[in-house]
C-alpha cells in the first residue's frame, strides 16, 4: 500500500516542504482565498462608477452582471486540466494572478459589449481560480485531518469586506476607478505570488491519463451539488431581495433596508470562521442539518415579518444557517474518485448556477405573486437541507484512512496515487 500522496523512489527529491508543514500550507491556503475574496470586493464597490461612466439602464446593467456568473460556468470545467498539468501549486499560482489581473478590465470598457466580453472574461478567470484553490483547500484539509474548509470561506468573506471597505472609501474620495482597480489588481497580483508559495506542489502520478479539456462532472458530484443548490440560492435571493424586502414589506427605511444585508453579510462571515469547529464536534451531516434547521427559521420569521425587528434577525439567522453548507459541499465534492478538481468543478457549476438564476426567480415570482411567497420558496429551499444533507457524508474524515494515509477510492477500493514534487522557483 502507498501513501496517498508519495514521493518518489529514493534518489528522486525529497518530498514537497509545504505538505510536511501542513499548518503553514493551511495559512497559505486561506490567505489565498482572502486574496481570491478581495478581488471579488474590489469590483462590487465600484459598480455604480462603471454604470453612471457607461450611462447603463438598470436592465443593461443587470445583462452585464449576467456575465461573470456565465464566464464562470463555462470555464470551471477546464480547471481539472490545469491542475492535471502544472500541478496545484502553479495552477493556483496562475488562476489567482490571472483573476487578479482581469480586475482591471470592467473599468476600461468603453461601452456595453465591451463590458459584457470583459466580465465574460472576469468571471472565466474567477471559476477556473475558485476550482484551483478549493482543491488545494481539499487536499490540505485531508492532511490535517480536520474540517477547514468553513473557515477558508470565511477567510473569503474577510477578504472580500476588507477590500469593499477600501472601495467604498475610494468612491466617496470620488477616485476614478480605472486607477484605483488597477492599484488594487497590482496589491492584490504581488499578494497572490507571495502566498502561494507555501502550498503542496500537489502532481499527478506518472502515467496518470489527462482529464479532457472539457470534463462532464461525475454524477455523484451532480448530488452534492444540489445541496449547495439549496444554499447559495438562499444566499443569492437574501443578499439581492433582502433591502427591497424590508422597505416594501415592513416598510422600514433606507438605512434600516441597507442594514438587513449587513446583518446577513456579517453573520455569513463569522459563521464560517467558527464553522470548522462545529464540523469537527458534529460531522458534516449533523451540522448541514441543524444548519438547515437554522436557516429555515430564518426564512419563517422573514416570511411572518411585519415589522424589521422580525425581518433582520430572519435574514440574520438565513446567513447563520447556510454559512457552512458551500464549504462542506466542496469537501464532500473533493473525495470523489481520482480527479477531485472535477468533481469540485461540478459542484461549483451549480451552485454558481444557482447564484444565477436565484435572484431572477424571486423577482419573477414576486411579480406573478409577493415577496412573502418568493422567501417562502426559500424557506422550503433550506428545509430542503434537512432532507438532503446525506449527500455530504463524504465531508467527513475516515477514521480508517488518516491523514497521509491510503484513501480508497469509491469505485475500486485502491488506494489513489499522487507523486509530489519539488517546485521549480
Amino acid at each position: 500500500m502507498t501513501d496517498h500522496l508519495t514521493a518518489g523512489p529514493p534518489h528522486d527529491p525529497p518530498p514537497d516542504a509545504a505538505l510536511e508543514r501542513p499548518r503553514r500550507a493551511r495559512a497559505s491556503i486561506g490567505l489565498v482565498f482572502a486574496v481570491h475574496g478581495a478581488v471579488s470586493g474590489s469590483f462590487v464597490t465600484r459598480i455604480p462608477w462603471i454604470q453612471d461612466r457607461l450611462d447603463l439602464s438598470p436592465g443593461q446593467l443587470g445583462l452585464a452582471l449576467v456575465m461573470p456568473a456565465i464566464g464562470s460556468s463555462l470555464a470551471m470545467p477546464l480547471a481539472g486540466r490545469f491542475v492535471h498539468r502544472y500541478g496545484g501549486r502553479a495552477a493556483v499560482r496562475g488562476l489567482l494572478s490571472l483573476w487578479c489581473l482581469a480586475l482591471t478590465l470592467p473599468a476600461l470598457a468603453p461601452s456595453l459589449p465591451f463590458l459584457c466580453l470583459a466580465l465574460l472574461a472576469f468571471g472565466a478567470t474567477a471559476g477556473m481560480a475558485d476550482v484551483a484553490m478549493n482543491a488545494q483547500g481539499v487536499e490540505i484539509e485531508q492532511r490535517l485531518g480536520r474540517s477547514i474548509m468553513s473557515g477558508l470561506h470565511g477567510m473569503w468573506s474577510v477578504g472580500g469586506l476588507l477590500a469593499s471597505a477600501f472601495g467604498i472609501l475610494a468612491a466617496h474620495q470620488d477616485l476614478d476607478a480605472r486607477l484605483q482597480l488597477a492599484v488594487t489588481a497590482v496589491v492584490l497580483l504581488g499578494l497572490a505570488q507571495l502566498v502561494s508559495r507555501g502550498l503542496p506542489d500537489l502532481r499527478a502520478a506518472e502515467g496518470e491519463e489527462e482529464p479532457p479539456r472539457f470534463a462532464l462532472p461525475p454524477r455523484s458530484s451532480l448530488v452534492i451539488g444540489l445541496v449547495g443548490f439549496c444554499a447559495v440560492f438562499a444566499e443569492g435571493a437574501s443578499m439581492d431581495w433582502s433591502g427591497v424586502y424590508l422597505k416594501d414589506v415592513t416598510g422600514a427605511s433606507a438605512t434600516m433596508a441597507a442594514a438587513s444585508y449587513t446583518a446577513f453579510a456579517l453573520t455569513m462571515a463569522v459563521s464560517r470562521l467558527a464553522g470548522d469547529a462545529v464540523i469537527r464536534r458534529l460531522g458534516a451531516v449533523r451540522a448541514t442539518r441543524i444548519s438547515g434547521a437554522i436557516a429555515t427559521t430564518g426564512g419563517v420569521l422573514v416570511v411572518l415579518a411585519d415589522s424589521p425587528a422580525l425581518a433582520i434577525p430572519g435574514f440574520a439567522l438565513i446567513g447563520i444557517g447556510i454559512a457552512v453548507v458551500v464549504p462542506l459541499a466542496f469537501a464532500a465534492a473533493g473525495r470523489i474518485g481520482t480527479n477531485p478538481s472535477q468533481a469540485i468543478a461540478g459542484v461549483a457549476t451549480v451552485t454558481y448556477t444557482s447564484g444565477l438564476v436565484a435572484p431572477a426567480i424571486i423577482g419573477a415570482l414576486a411579480q406573478a405573486t409577493s415577496l412573502t411567497v418568493s422567501f417562502g420558496v426559500v424557506a422550503a429551499l433550506t428545509f430542503a437541507l434537512l432532507l438532503s444533507a446525506g449527500a455530504l457524508r463524504r465531508a467527513e474524515p475516515d477514521a480508517a484512512h488518516p491523514p497521509g494515509g491510503d484513501h480508497p477510492t469509491p469505485t475500486t477500493g485502491r488506494p489513489t496515487e499522487k507523486v509530489i514534487t519539488p517546485s521549480s522557483k
